[in-house]
């Protein structure tokens, strides 16, 4: 048997999932992780124990798959994308916690940015939009603000890295300061279409070119693991951020194919084949994950709260005592009563933008219950969802395209029967749950698999892709649209608030 290790480590927890050559999950480990509340508006991580915690669970699955590392074909890497970490390049010990992609401490830095009328130069560069939600101003933000960061940054003793540099250098004990192009492509400072650092981005944002790493296609060798941390040197040989690692993951490797990972947040990405295209309907343009050749694109929509408002009824209503039990809850109600959640507790992200909007619950009733609110959140992630689908159809069919015909879908609230149903009754196209829903990692495992010869190419890692349930629409196109246009209202209602 040929087994892969993939390191998944997301925003909430760290895993590592052993797989066989099918892509079935062999063993499985996961650990959360602390989320760190400085301020309202600001996230943090401690980078030492997304280290660790990552260590562990590497150890733990291999434990529970009863085998030892040398069974290990290779290993892939996939991250929560954005998040900054900062180190000292001769102690390897971080200058400040790492700050996490849903952080907004930094919309100062963006709003100067706008007011210069740099929005366009950047969007042409790296297909992104000027927001905190990117790794530029949170890099620059640890410059002017940790003491003496900046004069370490400007002699060179200090590495910055997302998350998967960040483990690349620890797993290799400081031999590689690497990443790969799908990360590169969150960063503000990476142009997408020449695939190299920019040096007017890096001269924008005041970012010395000492502190980055060596960018590299997400399928080729990153380097090897130091024997110590799992009893073999392994190779490190796929790497991509989580979102393009689950496109991948799904075998949409080709334009018009489409997936949405319903995990804290929603990011709902379609192929674009080598066409660089930006969205006129507030979308953003990333790379895709890639073995080395041509450039490849997609377009991406991001909900910053998504499975998180789940996690909100549970810990903040305390409407429920496990987040598996959402479900049971919403159903015990037809429908949610003209109740509205706009979960806006991070502002909205695409295709709104509208960073400083806040959380709202409207049409309430004396008899609204908890279970019509429950309802209310968990359409509150499938009309998010809508939103961004329905603003990459136009952009399709702007382009000479076709609107996508299914939706892939993964991540952990998609194992959410009725969610999966609602999303398919609004969107009006089939909805497509995978057998194996963890397709974040799986892309790993398959991009590590494909350079170290496990794989002979794509044509056989979309033969290995199959479907466990597929969600067919059942409401009229008017219902839907009626549904959609009270959503859109609640949107306004609470920006205008």
């Amino acid at each position: 048997m040929t087994y892969l290790l993939a390191l998944d480590q997301g925003t909430s927890s760290s895993r590592s999932i052993v797989f066989d050559r099918q892509g079935r999950v062999v063993s499985m480990a996961q650990r959360e992780i602390r989320q760190i509340y400085p301020q309202p508006g600001w996230v943090e991580h401690d980078p030492r124990e997304i280290w660790q915690s990552q260590l562990e669970t590497a150890r733990e699955a291999l434990k529970r798959a009863k085998l030892r590392a040398d069974q290990i074909h290779a290993v892939g890497i996939t991250n929560q994308r954005e998040t900054t970490v900062v180190w000292n390049r001769k102690t390897g010990e971080p200058v400040h916690n790492a700050i996490v992609w849903q952080d907004r401490r930094t919309e100062a830095i963006c709003a100067e940015l706008r007011e210069q009328g740099s929005g366009h130069t950047l969007l042409q560069k790296t297909g992104l939009r000027i927001d905190a939600y990117f790794s530029g101003t949170k890099l620059r933000w640890i410059l002017d603000n940790v003491p003496g960061a900046r004069a370490q940054a400007e002699r060179g003793e200090l590495a910055f890295g997302t998350v998967d540099s960040w483990l690349i250098w620890q797993l290799t004990g400081g031999e590689r300061h690497v990443t790969d192009m799908s990360n590169a492509s969150r960063t503000l400072l990476f142009n997408v279409r020449t695939r190299a650092w920019d040096s007017e981005l890096l001269d924008l944002l005041h970012i010395p070119s000492s502190l980055l790493p060596e960018a590299l296609p997400s399928s080729t060798h990153f380097g090897r693991m130091k024997t110590e941390w799992l009893g073999a040197p392994l190779e490190i040989a796929g790497v991509a951020g989580d979102q393009q690692s689950a496109l991948f993951g799904q075998a949409c490797f080709t334009a018009g194919m489409a997936k949405n990972t319903y995990g804290t947040g929603c990011f709902l990405l379609m192929h674009t084949g080598e066409r660089f295209q930006t969205s006129q309907n507030g979308l953003i343009t990333t790379a895709t994950a890639q073995p080395a050749g041509a450039a490849q694109y997609a377009l991406e929509g991001s909900v910053f709260i998504g499975g998180a408002v789940v996690q909100w009824l549970r810990d903040g209503l305390h409407a429920i005592p496990s987040s598996s039990e959402v479900q049971a809850l919403a159903e015990s109600v037809p429908d949610a009563g003209g109740v509205m959640l706009v979960p806006a507790f991070t502002g909205l992200g695409a295709p709104y933008w509208q960073p400083d909007a806040r959380g709202s619950i409207t049409g309430l009733t004396r008899g609204s219950t908890i279970a019509h609110i429950a309802r209310a959140a968990l359409e509150s992630i499938a009309f998010q969802s809508a939103a961004l689908l329905d603003a990459m159809a136009r952009d399709a069919v702007a382009a000479g395209g076709v609107p996508v015909s299914e939706l892939r879908v993964d991540g952990g609230a998609c194992s959410n029967d009725l969610l999966m149903q609602i999303q398919a009754d609004l969107l009006g196209i089939p909805v497509v749950r995978p057998a194996v829903i963890e397709t974040t990692a799986l892309g790993a495992a398959y991009l590590a698999g494909l350079h170290s010869g496990v794989y002979s190419g794509l044509d056989e890692l979309s033969r290995q892709w199959r479907a466990e349930r597929t969600f067919h629409p059942t409401l009229s196109r008017e219902h839907a649209a009626e549904k959609m246009a009270h959503w859109e209202r609640a949107v306004r209602q609470t920006v205008a608030s």
